[in-house]
């Protein structure tokens, strides 16, 4: 990508980006009591890229949706730039919001080419300098007069970006921007976009559902659950203290094991636990939460545990290994080559850290992790 000036890049104006204060939405359809999103509270910050991940029907695109202008919230308000736009006495159409949006299916109009697309929402008399100057930025220069479908899918995207960042929009909104790229051309165009949002002063929520497209490039991530927030964290923050059992389950894809009281222990499919220092819940059902690659395997003819499958990662293999009543995935080097129908032993790796949930409270192995 060449590097370019950012000299004509928006200014943002005062306040957060987008604020979102106890958000509530259902569509006229649904039934009663069935909310989209129930509750939320969400701030961009100035020049911040935010992933929405969730799973499909979580509220992720309404989301989107809302703070465009494309719906209206049940309840609570948005506001951009500390103006607010949909409030209970308020309500600013979406052409007027001053935000960019980037579709799954790019959106361009097929009649016009890319230079036209890219000024289509620039107003008589507006400078043209920005136009081209996002071409060059997003690496489209020479590509002026061809349509969209004489463009390659990259191609296409870099030029609905250009076409959301040309009117000066300091706000954008990408909804699963490259789940329609291939893989070589989809790697590198999420890896540039951090760059072309600060070379354009602009601040952006991404809807994906790929965890590792999220924590790779986003500076922060907002895990979504049945319309309501689970979690808002910097990526680490997320992999070392996942706030509930799902998002460890879902963001992380780590193993989670139901364990049972015995007095100050935790008895599990793998061996008793114990907490480090706080009490144990009251009450209620409890789950250990165990990384894929904090488990070892250990083949023995007489074991417990049998090898469902595996996948091949590249430089590792998951594993899908049944223990009792639990379907457990393991991490595993590529030289630990194992047949599904193995019988095995499944142990915690020496050292490793779980967590109990609810809480997210530190657990540790009580004996040397030995096979069970």
């Amino acid at each position: 990508m060449p590097v370019a000036s950012s000299t004509i890049s928006g200014a943002l104006a005062d306040g957060d980006p987008v604020v979102l204060r106890d958000l509530w939405h259902r569509y006229p359809s649904a039934a009663p009591g069935s909310w989209t999103l129930r509750g939320l509270d969400l701030s961009l910050a100035p020049g911040e890229l935010i992933g929405l991940l969730g799973p499909s029907g979580c509220g992720k695109t309404t989301l989107l949706r809302l703070i465009a202008g494309f719906e209206r919230p049940s309840r609570g308000t948005v506001q951009i730039h500390g103006r607010e736009v949909a409030g209970e006495q308020r309500w600013l159409a979406p052409e007027r919001r001053g935000i960019g949006m980037v579709f799954q299916d790019y959106a361009l109009f097929p009649h016009l080419d890319a230079w036209a697309n890219v000024c289509f929402g620039l107003k008589p008399g507006d400078n043209r300098n920005r136009a081209g100057w996002l071409l060059e930025l997003l690496d489209l220069t020479g590509l002026e007069r061809r349509y969209p479908h004489e463009l390659s899918g990259g191609q296409r995207q870099r030029l609905a970006l250009a076409r959301a960042l040309a009117p000066g929009n300091s706000v954008l909104l990408l909804d699963e921007p490259f789940s329609n790229l291939d893989v070589e051309v989809r790697l590198r165009l999420r890896s540039e976009l951090p760059a072309v949002l600060a070379e354009c002063g602009a601040s952006a929520l991404m809807v994906t559902h790929d965890p590792e497209e999220a924590m790779a490039i986003c500076d922060r991530v907002a895990v979504l659950r049945d319309g309501q927030l689970d979690q808002c964290s910097t990526p680490l923050e997320l992999v070392q203290r996942p706030a509930t059992a799902f998002v460890g389950r879902f963001v992380l894809q780590a193993n989670l094991l139901p364990v049972q009281r015995r007095g100050d222990r935790l008895l599990s499919e793998l061996g008793p636990f114990v907490l480090d220092s706080a009490p144990l819940p009251a009450s209620g059902a409890l789950q250990l939460l165990l990384a894929a690659d904090g488990l070892e395997l250990l083949p023995l003819a007489d074991g417990r545990c049998r090898v469902l499958g595996r996948e091949f990662l590249g430089y590792s293999w998951l594993y899908r290994v049944a223990s009792g009543d639990c379907t457990l995935r393991l991490r595993l080097p590529l030289e630990q080559d194992h047949s599904p129908g193995l019988a095995c032993e499944v142990r915690v790796r020496p050292g490793q850290r779980a967590l109990l949930y609810p809480g997210a409270q530190p657990v540790r192995m009580l004996t040397s992790p030995h096979p069970l």
